[in-house]
């Protein structure tokens, strides 16, 4: 994994057809190494589908996506599944942990199928955890946390292998707004410090307002696209190491 995220990711002409419903029309995005991109549109504009294009969760009807110099729309299902788990990350609305899990295994879960040792894998997990400020929690499962717990968790297991880039679709979607913009304050700067990509889909204003460029998209074509000229708060420690999520 390039933990430095020194590999650029880019769309060249995406199209994605489900049915006769063209999702995404020919959409063409370059997204620089260590850029935190914000994904906005209504329902049905293809956000998503862009997101999930863009991370190799399906391929696209024509176009092609690439990571550096290697095109990952044209390889095989089990090929991108291991460009997902050794270069991407994930962060999803729900979390999507394991319920029979503790937090620490389920952080060490991508670097356990990388083939990471068990003790290293727990052990950087474990750090992990203690850097978002859940190291208590390291025993728990989903179901003993809190929301915005549970997103520290998830944004722990999607930074712990040091990935290219940060996929993150809704992340703050379940939660109520203060807690989901702290939980995007904290995405967006352990990604930042870890060098890595962040790419965000989100229908919040200040939830996008934390990344670096928006991208609107509307009914399967990019609409707009503005890198803010206005810099990111930077965050207290105590954003990072302390403090309850509600």
């Amino acid at each position: 994994m390039n933990k430095n995220a020194t590999a650029p990711l880019a769309g060249r002409g995406l199209t994605k057809n489900f049915g006769q419903v063209a999702a995404l029309r020919g959409v063409d995005i370059d997204i620089a190494a260590g850029q935190s991109v914000a994904i906005m549109g209504p329902s049905g504009s293809g956000k998503s589908t862009l997101l999930h294009c863009l991370a190799g969760i399906i391929a696209p009807t024509s176009g092609q996506v690439t990571l550096g110099d290697q095109v990952i729309s044209s390889l095989s299902d089990a090929k991108r599944s291991r460009i997902r788990l050794t270069h991407f990350g994930f962060v999803f609305q729900d979390g999507q942990l394991v319920p029979e899990l503790p937090a620490r295994e389920n952080v060490a879960v991508p670097l356990l199928l990388a083939g990471v040792p068990r003790g290293q894998a727990l052990s950087t997990a474990d750090t992990w955890l203690e850097r978002l400020g859940v190291g208590t929690e390291r025993n728990r499962r989903p179901g003993e946390m809190s929301g915005g717990q549970l997103q520290r968790v998830a944004i722990a297991r999607a930074l712990a292998g040091g990935p290219d880039v940060v996929f993150a679709d809704e992340p703050t979607g379940a939660l109520d707004q203060a807690t989901g913009h702290e939980v995007m304050q904290i995405l967006s700067t352990t990604a930042q410090m870890s060098g890595a990509t962040l790419v965000v889909v989100t229908h919040d204003p200040l939830v996008a307002g934390w990344c670096d460029r928006l991208v609107e998209i509307r009914d399967g074509v990019i609409h707009a696209d503005t890198v803010t000229n206005q810099p990111r708060p930077r965050p207290v420690q105590d954003a990072l190491t302390g403090g309850e999520l509600r």
